[in-house]
């Protein structure tokens, strides 16, 4: 059983005396439907699920947006209770049913006890095609990502080096023993990833083979969504952007590099749907002058990073260089090690807002300097650079750290943890950021 860290909000949420309907929000296959099954039969006398892709004439329950009418329909065609206090409604792929979203806010409205909760993937592309919008203020979004490197471990069974490294809020170094081994599972996190069918498979089979044609399967299915949900005009821009994103991670993402024959507003509007969708983040260029950074973005300067490290390996073929590598931050130049440090930092976030991810960049003739990530908390910004082994050049960082008077930066590799003015963070730790 996949152990995840959003089951803790569920359980919050289920307990709120003025609870909204949740809507969770994320790309498909991330396990999203386990993790509501899982919540829903451990934690209510009766969980009821409409899976709305697999049986396409649960449409007609919205038909009518009046509750009573339509939980009366629900129970009937179930043949199951449900009792506001006592059951989950769960409402599964509501992409497939546009109307099923408007009827949420009736839920919030006109039955507050009952306990809804709905989940769906490429949702920006059922709502564009239907021409309806989501009801602001009356349902409230739930973002999920693939597993985490803190829930891999638990999933691969390391529970006490979990606790081990996460019961406690400040950092801690490890022994030399133990930060060898976690390095190795990072490498392990780096080829599987988080996607929970993979890494199902792993803990089953110990075969990474297997699960190398499992994370060909997803990317086939991310392919066939497209054609469900997107307007035919839009299918082959984002096959194009989608199939981009790996070769350019880490680096300014340039519209006529993709495809220099296609208008820059198409492959623009196809980045809008995938990052709409989950599938693709949008690393954004900040001027970092002020807090909070979105202020200082730069919106036609930006990287991208991909759903998920294992399908980055899966669709670049990066297996051998990770496998082979005795610095994980050479591999790809450095893309797949500012991925991972990305989707950390996203899988972390607050679950109720869609983080965004920023960089900092100054141009300049004699001189350029970049500065991977960056973070702001407690009213302050923190530069983070990914660089290789101990002696890594961090010219970038200092000239950050002076030019905004910054008090501490962090360096992330697989060098063990040390406190200081930059503070080295091994990978396995950026939890703790």
């Amino acid at each position: 059983m996949l152990k995840r860290d959003i089951y803790r909000t569920l359980l919050e949420w289920k307990n709120e005396e003025r609870r909204q309907p949740l809507l969770l929000r994320g790309a498909r296959q991330i396990g999203k439907t386990y993790l509501i099954e899982q919540f829903g039969r451990n934690e209510f006398e009766n969980f009821v699920i409409l899976n709305l892709e697999k049986n396409l004439e649960y449409e007609k329950f919205f038909t009518s947006l009046d509750p009573k009418d339509m939980i009366e329909k629900i129970a009937f065609t179930t043949r199951q209770n449900i009792t506001p206090g006592k059951t989950l409604l769960f409402i599964d792929e509501i992409q497939n049913c546009p109307r099923a979203i408007v009827a949420l806010r009736y839920f919030y409205e006109e039955m507050p006890d009952l306990h809804v909760i709905a989940a769906g993937s490429l949702l920006e592309f059922a709502l564009n095609r239907a021409k309806i919008s989501i009801p602001v203020g009356r349902i409230q979004y739930l973002f999920m990502y693939p597993l985490s490197f803190k829930e891999f471990l638990l999933a691969l069974g390391y529970d006490a080096l979990h606790d081990h490294l996460y019961s406690k809020k400040e950092f801690e170094k490890v022994d030399e023993v133990v930060h060898d081994k976690l390095i190795e599972l990072v490498r392990k996190y780096y080829l599987l990833g988080g996607m929970p069918k993979v890494v199902d498979e792993y803990i089953r089979s110990g075969d990474v083979s297997k699960c190398e044609k499992i994370q060909r399967s997803i990317l086939d299915t991310y392919s066939d969504d497209f054609k469900k949900y997107a307007p035919e005009e839009d299918i082959m821009h984002l096959k194009t952007v989608f199939h981009s994103v790996p070769s350019m991670v880490g680096r300014k993402y340039v519209f006529s590099k993709v495809d220099p024959d296609t208008r820059s507003a198409d492959l623009k509007k196809a980045v809008n749907l995938l990052e709409m969708a989950g599938v693709i983040t949008r690393v954004k260029r900040t001027s970092a002058s002020a807090i909070p950074l979105e202020a200082g973005v730069k919106h036609s300067y930006f990287k991208l990073i991909f759903l998920d490290i294992g399908l980055l390996h899966s669709i670049s073929g990066l297996y051998p260089k990770t496998m082979m590598a005795s610095d994980l931050n050479t591999v790809y130049m450095g893309a797949v090690s500012e991925q991972f440090v990305g989707q950390e930092l996203l899988a972390y976030g607050d679950p109720f807002h869609r983080d965004s991810l920023y960089y900092w960049l100054r141009e300049s003739k004699n001189s350029s300097a970049e500065i991977d990530y960056l973070i702001q908390r407690d009213g302050n910004i923190y530069p983070i650079e990914v660089k290789s082994g101990s002696t890594g050049r961090l010219k970038s960082m200092a000239l950050f750290m002076e030019q905004f008077k910054s008090e501490k930066g962090y360096k992330v590799s697989q060098v063990p943890y040390s406190e200081g003015k930059i503070t080295e963070i091994p990978f396995y730790l950026i939890e703790k950021l």
